[in-house]
């Protein structure tokens, strides 16, 4: 079984500040660094610090070839990166004194995908291999048909949350992987969790539906099957590829036969010591 996630590459500009900027307010930050980021990368860097193959695919500028080097470092297969003329997708993050943060993204070259490009990727898969997404590059739904074709086993997080993925063909996804705002945006809804849960597991009923609730845990969701993990209590310094940790470690041990709740586990454990480091992929832990 390999492991290929089609996703994002970006530059992180990260300002640590007290309070997030409001509308028509200039305020100072307190510091400013720069890290390689993006979901997609943040979660290919998880699979692999699990102990995970990883296969990433994805684009970048071509005056940004280091980004391959530090992929390499980080054991994450290169083979699918294509340099492009557009420019690397870059975000621009605040983070406030409580550790949370607020993200703008540029797309890029993360926009740059092409049909040929898709498929000379996809060919090299097969039914049974697993295909991670998130929702910060194009043509999803395109990769989602072409990969459900092939026997791909799919895992969606729809992150960022936009009207376009309501369009989205999720039935065809094997696992959603959603935190509470993206679920009540699917929705429609503004409900608790359990009840978040039984209107996606009815929307999509063929579709194990996994919801990420920061410091209060996760919840598991299948047919049947409904399980809970609590995160563990941590000082959250910056909470900056938390959810991609969470989702890395998640899938790395869910393709070794683990069960449900010890994949949960893993991934909380992994996720809360995320959080007590600055920075994106770099605060990714290797347990």
């Amino acid at each position: 079984m390999k492991i290929l996630n089609i996703g994002s590459i970006n530059i992180d500009y990260v300002y640590e500040v007290d309070n997030f900027v409001k509308s028509g307010e200039t305020i100072p930050s307190n510091n400013f660094k720069i890290f390689l980021g993006g979901k997609g990368l943040n979660q290919s860097v998880a699979l692999a610090q699990a102990g995970s193959q990883v296969f990433h695919a994805g684009n970048i500028n071509i005056k940004d070839d280091n980004i391959k080097k530090e992929l390499t470092k980080w054991n994450v297969n290169i083979d699918y990166i294509k340099e492009v003329s557009e420019s690397t997708g870059h975000a621009i993050i605040q983070v406030n004194k409580d550790g949370e943060n607020s993200i703008i993204i540029h797309g890029g070259a993360n926009r740059a995908f092409e049909s040929n490009q898709i498929d000379m990727i996809l060919k090299n898969f097969n039914q049974g291999d697993i295909l991670l997404l998130q929702n910060e590059i194009n043509k999803i739904p395109e990769i989602i048909e072409k990969a459900k074709n092939i026997g791909m086993k799919i895992f969606f997080n729809p992150a960022p949350m936009t009207k376009e993925v309501l369009n989205y063909p999720i039935d065809l996804v094997d696992c959603l992987i959603v935190n509470e705002s993206e679920a009540k945006k699917l929705t429609g809804e503004d409900l608790d969790s359990d009840e978040i849960i039984n209107l996606l597991k009815n929307k999509y009923s063929n579709t194990s539906i996994l919801l990420t609730l920061g410091e209060k845990g996760s919840i598991y969701s299948y047919k049947t099957k409904y399980l809970k993990c609590e995160a563990m209590k941590v000082k959250a310094i910056d909470t900056t590829a938390a959810g991609d940790t969470f989702i890395g470690y998640f899938i790395s041990h869910l393709s070794r036969d683990k069960e449900i709740k010890d994949c949960l586990s893993m991934a909380s454990k992994a996720a809360s010591i995320c959080v007590t480091k600055k920075g994106g992929a770099i605060s990714i832990p290797k347990i």
